[in-house]
């Protein structure tokens, strides 16, 4: 598995392996002890862990509602490590100061976690790389309407 770009099905595996080791009580790697705090911060999700055969190769499609529980994770664990390194520079005070307005860290994740899904949004649309300042500006906004 690529660490810096897996494939949907990588990723997924990821996720179910996890889950399966924590299931069984075995030794988890650090990336994955993060991983199932983030599942177990997400109890809509379990039933999903628990069939990856079933839930594998489903298909999310927003437009009609769907939210891509695999996609919502990803992202969880793209914005906990974007924090513990502070890059793009700024987002960890940003987080601090959000998890103070919400008093709650997971609700904070998700305002960080929906600047970064219109961050990559944008770039897909435009055809374009990430733009770390617009996404730092969104963080800001969204940190100071919370505010």
């Amino acid at each position: 598995m690529s660490l810096y770009n897996p494939s949907r099905d990588q990723a997924r595996q990821f996720l179910f392996d996890a889950w399966g080791k924590v299931k069984q009580s075995l030794m988890l790697t650090d990336l994955e002890k993060i991983a199932i705090e983030v599942m177990q911060m997400h109890p809509e999700y379990h039933h999903i862990l628990d069939a990856p055969q079933r839930y594998m190769n489903e298909q999310y499609f927003p437009e009609m509602g769907a939210t891509n529980p695999f996609l919502h994770l990803s992202l969880h664990l793209s914005v906990i490590e974007q924090i513990s390194i502070n890059q793009p520079i700024g987002i960890a005070p940003i987080y601090a100061q959000l998890c103070q307005q919400h008093h709650d860290s997971h609700l904070a994740q998700h305002d960080i976690l929906d600047c970064l899904a219109e961050t990559i949004w944008q770039a897909q649309r435009n055809n374009a790389p990430l733009d770390a300042e617009n996404y730092l500006q969104l963080l800001r906004q969204k940190s100071a309407k919370t505010g």
